[in-house]
């Protein structure tokens, strides 16, 4: 494709804002339109990302290649069909969907449509991660951390939904096994969804994952650790570090000592690199990092999460 791809954003609260930035940006992409339901904030939007400004998705339709999807989860499928259908690539925030049949549905039109389907898990394209990712070697047991305080946006879904299921996307992509048994406890606090919770998950190779997401504690904190043979690894995502401790015998030495080693992760813009792979991947044919399928996984493994719950 040597054409400028042409996009547009669905939603402009809080994220689709920043999609519509971004998109803004690209010398590649030329951004033709945001849609919102509130027609005064698609406006200003609009005018500050330099394009036109739309209440709906007809007359949008048929000027664009390729679209964000940043709308309720509870609205994927609703909106992700009528563009899947008419053969548009899709940038679909995550979770996927609110359900299993609706994940499912929207993977199937995908695919029978031939389109790119990336599923917005920024996570994986946060610099620490991805350098995290090649220090990893059959890790045995994986925690992680992800604490916020509470926002009043995102809240038509419970915490596994909204801030758990990056952590579990994360922990699939590196055990490479089976997932075998998930138990799970959760409470509400502050909604009347589940805004705590603690997650272990178990795998076929022995492997084991526990999780604890809230967005209701009194300050960020975003972790990983990851324990596997001979080797200690911790991901700080906001500082951008990894601790890195392993052992070493010493010439002469009867038991090895415990070397420890601090990287400093140069940062990028998660958001930044997942949409320009985005556009890359429809520029170029080929498979997103998170397709659809991926995405699908880790929105089952979410509802395995709320089941154990009892939600």
């Amino acid at each position: 494709m040597t054409d400028r791809l042409r996009v547009a954003v669905i939603g402009v609260g809080y994220l689709g804002r920043f999609h519509a930035h971004i998109y803004s940006r690209l010398p590649q992409v030329r951004l033709v339109g945001v849609v919102d339901t509130d027609p005064a904030r698609a406006k200003v939007v609009a005018e500050e990302a330099g394009c036109a400004a739309f209440t709906g998705l007809e007359a949008l339709a048929d000027q664009v290649d390729a679209v964000s999807v940043v709308v309720p989860t509870t609205a994927h499928l609703a909106v992700a069909e009528p563009l899947l259908s008419r053969g548009i690539h899709l940038l679909l925030e995550k979770p996927i969907a609110a359900t299993r049949d609706e994940g499912e549905r929207i993977v199937a039109l995908a695919d029978q449509a031939g389109v790119i389907l990336q599923i917005g898990h920024l996570e994986r394209f946060n610099a620490g991660v991805m350098a995290l990712a090649e220090h990893i070697d059959r890790p045995r047991f994986v925690e992680t951390q992800r604490l916020g305080e509470f926002v009043e946006r995102a809240t038509d879904v419970d915490v596994v939904s909204d801030l758990m299921i990056h952590d579990l996307d994360i922990i699939l992509s590196l055990m490479g096994s089976e997932l075998r048994s998930v138990s799970a406890v959760g409470t509400p606090v502050l909604t009347d969804q589940v805004d705590i919770a603690n997650a272990r998950l178990e795998f076929a190779n022995g492997a084991v994952a526990n999780a604890v997401a809230s967005r209701v504690s009194d300050r960020r904190i975003r972790h990983i650790r990851v324990f596997q043979e001979h080797k200690y690894l911790s991901l700080d995502f906001i500082a951008q570090t990894i601790d890195i401790a392993y052992p070493r015998l010493a010439p002469g030495a009867t038991r090895p000592e415990i070397v420890r080693e601090r990287i400093q992760v140069e940062p990028v813009k998660p958001l930044d690199r997942e949409i320009e792979a985005f556009v890359a991947c429809v520029r170029e044919g080929r498979r997103p990092l998170v397709d659809g399928h991926v995405g699908l996984e880790a929105l089952e493994v979410a509802l395995r999460v709320r089941a154990a719950m009892g939600c």
